[in-house]
């Protein structure tokens, strides 16, 4: 399998990644650089991220941090550090602005921040760097389960309908749709029919799906291969768009991508994200559809169809099905509920 696409995603997060690090503590790097082994550079940005924001409200709220450079802060400014600010910093993030916008974060935004500065935190109190762990001393915010928001099998074959015959579309996404009908059908069905991430969709290579055996190999979250098998639906709407893809002239580049835009490039997540958009807003105003909640509707189909949480987990790439089934808890409810009559005490008497 080609790996051009993720190692260019790589290399793009590593030149954000060091353009950050020059904006935080020097300490920082050794951090970074030893989570490396076991971390992608997605989510090491991530960290990083949030570890600026962390460092520029102790500067901004610190007296005495105020009249230091962050990137001068010394790895003994850790042990200075308490709970009651964490806690502090905590609560500015709930609202905050930054570069003339508001940003909010609810209870799955501060989790991430505090696990972020929990792992720094670790990192340094393990290593016998820093003689307090005050980040282990913040509880995670308590995290609301979330409704698995989905299309139902209904609307699964009006959005495809609608792909196909382009109703409700503007004139000027008609002129469009008349272009791209049989990719953005092919991109909507593999969705819909594999739950593959978006990223993994974008990241097809032509080498990597075989339409004989029903088969795509994908590059995972967690940085391995592995190969997810379709069905004849799929089949269908990707032997469509090969016909098409073969008469293509990709430029440089580009030339292994499977789904190509207009721009003749490797099309992109956000361009996926605005097609699934444009489609599904004419499908349901009621809920907010993105390429997750199509592998949601996806993973939701399976579980019904199996009962198979592991299956499911599997399938979708969960390292932890734990994740799966708390993602899926509701459609577990759901079939529990149908259960209570299953069993019979006693025979009805006429």
């Amino acid at each position: 399998m080609e790996q051009k696409y993720h190692e260019e995603q790589d290399k793009q997060n590593i030149e954000k990644m060091r353009a950050v690090l020059s904006e935080l503590p020097a300490f920082c790097k050794q951090y970074f650089h030893d989570i490396a082994e076991y971390t992608s550079t997605r989510t090491r940005l991530a960290y990083a991220y949030d570890l600026r924001v962390f460092f520029q409200f102790i500067q901004d709220n610190n007296p005495i941090c105020g009249n230091i450079p962050i990137k001068d802060y010394p790895i003994q400014l850790l042990d200075q550090i308490t709970k009651d600010d964490i806690m502090e910093y905590l609560d500015y993030m709930s609202l905050y602005e930054k570069d003339g916008k508001t940003i909010v974060n609810k209870e799955r935004g501060k989790a991430r921040k505090i696990a972020s500065l929990r792992s720094f935190y670790n990192y340094y109190y393990k290593n016998e760097k820093i003689e307090k762990n005050p980040a282990s001393l913040v509880s995670l915010p308590k995290q609301h389960d979330k409704e698995i928001i989905r299309l139902e099998p209904n609307e699964v074959a009006i959005l495809l309908d609608q792909v196909e015959a382009g109703t409700k579309l503007t004139k000027s996404q008609l002129k469009y749709h008349k272009i791209n009908k049989v990719r953005d059908i092919a991109i909507l069905t593999l969705l819909l029919g594999t739950g593959i991430r978006v990223s993994e969709c974008v990241g097809l290579n032509i080498n990597d799906v075989d339409l004989d055996n029903g088969a795509l190999i994908v590059h995972r979250k967690g940085g391995y291969n592995t190969t997810v098998y379709f069905g004849y639906e799929v089949e269908s709407a990707l032997r469509d768009y090969m016909e098409q893809r073969e008469n293509m002239i990709p430029l440089s580049g580009h030339e292994d991508a499977f789904f190509i835009s207009m721009q003749n490039k490797r099309i992109g997540v956000r361009s996926v994200e605005n097609l699934v958009k444009k489609y599904a807003s004419n499908v349901t105003t009621l809920k907010k559809i993105t390429p997750h909640k199509l592998r949601s509707t996806y993973g939701t189909s399976l579980y019904k169809e199996t009962g198979d949480i592991y299956l499911v987990a599997n399938v979708l790439g969960h390292r932890d099905v734990n994740t799966t089934r708390k993602h899926y808890a509701a459609v577990d409810d759901e079939t529990r509920r149908r259960a209570v009559n299953v069993v019979k005490l006693r025979e009805n008497e006429d």
